[in-house]
């Protein structure tokens, strides 16, 4: 097994292998036999295309070195059973794979959701028992729900489906689940990210077949991710207005999401777009288009060996979440962790790029780094968020897969 597809060339081989020994035991001590597979569910790190994916833009997007790691086993038998460290076992009846309420926002409706979209395009499942261990960092915004997603159904499709299965497959049959069961509108970026694997361009203007290519993130950069504080459990709200404020603008011209209205018409008619919807759906509007012109920036940059043109496109991206889609901090709230951890960073970072990471309002910012100054960066931010709150990623060019 190479590990370095996982974990990348400079990966704590001791750490590693205390997770695989403490994962195995518990599987064999709680079920009285071996598990026999090992899968591999990365996390994501947004690089730009912030809240574009639902409006079919553009994105960059990377897997990242922090994983969910799953001991499972074959069953006889129609029941899932999913048991994650610290928490209660997920139990699910694939006989029994409708909606529930009361699960709504829980990891069940998550793996509910995945063994339903797979019926319901003619699958036939069976069941497996799982033990899950996860060095994804807590709240950074790095997916672990979409990690959680792709890896049920990378698990039913190395058991069941003969790995028929393409990476989108699994990346839009978890969106469904995150979607319809788990209550949240997310486009497809995280699972697209976390499926595919490497650092990606993903082209959404058809969303359930987005277009991917691969790139190297430039030489001599390392990504470090620092949750800065706050809750998401009470931002969906927020997250859900900036999809539908940009749908909003669309349907000013007659058409469901942004990427269908050329981008010269809408300039053309802010005066209208203003009056029908909102000041601060226009500028989201404008985020969308430069923020694809941003992507292609970036990848221009990726490709000539441009370091400085792809930080600078990251650099922009960030000012723009900031002023024009306004997702870096919860409307009227003196509590702005996202703005300060920014701002704190450039005051550090002379060689680099930093901008607010996923969803936004409250959580976690990323931050490119030359490695000259990773140590330093990183002490200083520890010192203000806590060191238990600043990590350090590299690109994953594995996505979600079956390891042995």
């Amino acid at each position: 097994m190479n590990f370095y597809d996982y974990y990348g060339e400079g990966f704590d081989k001791e750490f590693l292998k205390n997770r695989l020994e403490r994962l195995l035991n518990a599987f064999r001590s709680n079920e009285g036999v071996d598990a026999d597979f090992l899968f591999s569910s990365p996390g994501r790190a947004e690089i730009l295309g912030n809240h574009t994916d639902h409006n079919h833009g553009l994105v960059l997007v990377s897997a990242i070195s922090c994983d969910i790691l799953a001991a499972v086993k074959k069953t006889d038998g129609n029941k899932i059973k999913i048991c994650s460290e610290g928490y209660s076992p997920i139990i699910v009846d694939l006989s029994d794979t409708q909606i529930k309420q009361a699960e709504k926002g829980t990891s069940t409706a998550l793996a509910r959701g995945v063994a339903n979209a797979l019926i319901n395009r003619g699958f036939v499942l069976g069941g497996f028992t799982a033990y899950l261990t996860s060095s994804v960092f807590k709240g950074a915004g790095v997916s672990s729900s979409a990690a959680f997603e792709v890896l049920v159904a990378e698990i039913f499709n190395s058991l069941y489906l003969d790995g028929v299965l393409s990476a989108v497959d699994k990346a839009v049959v978890s969106q469904y689940a995150e979607n319809e069961y788990f209550g949240k509108p997310c486009g497809l970026l995280d699972q697209s990210g976390i499926a595919i694997g490497s650092l990606s361009k993903l082209d959404f203007k058809e969303p359930l077949r987005p277009s991917i290519s691969k790139y190297s993130m430039p030489k001599g950069y390392t990504l470090v991710i620092t949750n800065t504080g706050g809750d998401h459990a009470s931002l969906t709200s927020h997250y859900a207005a900036i999809r539908s404020e940009m749908e909003s603008v669309a349907k000013v011209f007659g058409k469901q999401v942004l990427r269908e209205v050329e981008e010269e018409e809408f300039y053309s008619n802010i005066k209208t777009v203003r009056e029908k919807t909102s000041d601060r759906a226009v500028l989201r509007a404008m985020h969308f288009y430069e923020e694809n012109k941003r992507v292609l920036s970036a990848v221009s940059a990726l490709e000539n060996g441009d370091s400085k043109g792809f930080l600078q496109a990251v650099n922009e991206s960030g000012l723009s979440s900031l002023i024009r889609l306004q997702n870096c901090c919860v409307p009227n709230e003196v509590s702005q962790p996202v703005i300060t951890g920014i701002e704190v960073s450039r005051s550090i970072i002379k060689d680099g790029a930093v901008r607010v990471h996923g969803g936004g309002f409250a959580g976690s910012i990323l931050a490119i780094v030359n490695e000259n100054e990773r140590e330093n960066y990183c002490k200083k931010m520890s010192e203000i968020f806590g060191e238990e709150n600043v990590f350090t990623a590299h690109v994953r060019p594995t996505g979600t897969a079956k390891m042995v």
